[in-house]
């Protein structure tokens, strides 16, 4: 009898520690920020899970070597939680944006591809004229 109440404590103590380091590395949110830039694209796509996931181009100056400063432009992929903030995305290909996001740990297949989820728009203008930002509330 006492040999089967220790197991079923090693067991059930086992699970709860397992069951905290997948929240941690799953849905803990590691970090949240803004990133502005050029949409370059966001797409529906998978083969089980489809998620909509996006692509933001930044430019900026990079050191190549010492003493030496070249423009690049950098990357920022990312998944968009489905709802408003997809819909949006997907109509402002070619406008500079400014996305609020959230980095996790590791992606979820259902979530996205990414570890940074966009879940907000700040603003959208266009590259033409980036003074003309039209605001644009994302979801919570």
């Amino acid at each position: 009898m006492k040999k089967s109440k220790i197991i079923f404590w090693i067991c059930l103590i086992l699970v709860l520690v397992l069951g905290g380091l997948f929240f941690f590395r799953f849905y803990f949110v590691f970090g949240e920020g803004v990133k502005a830039g050029d949409l370059n694209q966001c797409v529906y796509k998978g083969v089980v899970w489809k998620t909509y996931e996006g692509r933001l181009i930044q430019t900026g100056f990079k050191g190549a070597g010492k003493g030496s400063a070249t423009i690049q432009s950098n990357e920022f992929n990312f998944s968009v939680k489905p709802g408003p903030v997809a819909d949006s995305l997907m109509r402002c290909s070619g406008k500079s944006v400014e996305l609020h996001y959230k980095e996790y740990f590791a992606p979820l297949p259902w979530r996205g591809h990414s570890r940074y989820v966009v879940d907000g728009i700040l603003s959208v203008g266009s590259e033409a004229d980036p003074t003309n930002f039209i605001p644009i509330v994302g979801e919570e």
